[in-house]
């Protein structure tokens, strides 16, 4: 039976990695580097390395604390590639194949979209003709309305015109590897995942669902594996809280039997 994965999600803006809550506010946690290798060592199955950047300045200027300064996304990918053995997947900025491409130079594994195939959903299966479905990722940041959960785009502020359902069936017709599911008013909350959203997800969708949005504590990562069939869970702010964090919840996930890899010591 193929295990269950545990993915960190790291958030940059501006050359800096921030906690989001609600897509809306951004809290400056350090450099884009200091993180990677410390998830890496704590048994991350997988990095999800996302840039929610309004532009394009990377220099964080604190050369005073000895910190290396970048002047672009692909230049940090670059260096956090050197950093880890375990797959990264890279998203923020994506419109093209080009874009791709040059994100696989860089030493991504695996891309993630969210804006651009809404706007283009042949983009998907250009991709997947070009790289091959495991390579892609698509991001879907939903919001609920009433008893419905709406797509939001452009950093959670459009709302889209394709129901979820809809959306969810068109990305998987185009040949995308993988969805990620993140719930907008979760995000940051700390009151655990939307396990009901998750699970009409998982079970309307043949390709694999991460789930992200609402980790607080241990528990809620093991709700969501007891009651949904989601392939992988992942979370940005719960892993920054604590020293060994990602171990410590898969070594809470192994010791309740939940189909996960057995952590590994003699990574920290």
């Amino acid at each position: 039976m193929i295990k269950k994965r545990l993915i960190p999600i790291l958030l940059l803006k501006n050359g800096f990695l921030v906690q989001s809550k609600n897509f809306e506010y951004h809290h400056n946690i350090g450099h884009p580097l200091q993180a990677v290798k410390r998830l890496s060592q704590w048994c991350s199955d997988e990095l999800i390395y996302l840039d929610i950047s309004r532009d394009d300045i990377y220099d964080v200027h604190r050369e005073d604390h000895g910190y290396e300064n970048f002047d672009d996304f692909l230049s940090i990918i670059k260096e956090v590639s050197k950093l880890t053995f375990m797959p990264i997947t890279v998203g923020g900025k994506i419109k093209n194949l080009y874009d791709v491409e040059e994100r696989f130079k860089f030493g991504a594994d695996k891309v993630c979209l969210n804006t651009a195939p809404l706007e283009n959903p042949n983009l998907i299966s250009q991709i997947a003709k070009e790289f091959g479905s495991q390579s892609i990722v698509i991001s879907i940041d939903v919001k609920l309305n009433g008893n419905r959960h709406e797509i939001f785009y452009k950093f959670g502020k459009k709302k889209a015109e394709y129901d979820l359902f809809e959306w969810l069936k068109i990305v998987e017709d185009k040949g995308a590897g993988e969805i990620l599911i993140n719930s907008i008013d979760k995000d940051g909350s700390k009151s655990g995942y939307d396990i009901s959203l998750l699970e009409n997800v998982s079970k309307n969708c043949k390709i694999p669902i991460i789930a992200c949005g609402g980790a607080g504590k241990n528990e809620d990562f093991l709700k969501v594996l007891s009651n949904t069939n989601v392939d992988a869970v992942a979370a940005a702010n719960f892993f920054h809280h604590s020293d060994l964090s990602v171990y410590n919840v898969k070594k809470f996930l192994y010791e309740n039997n939940s189909n996960v890899r057995k952590p590994d010591i003699l990574n920290i």
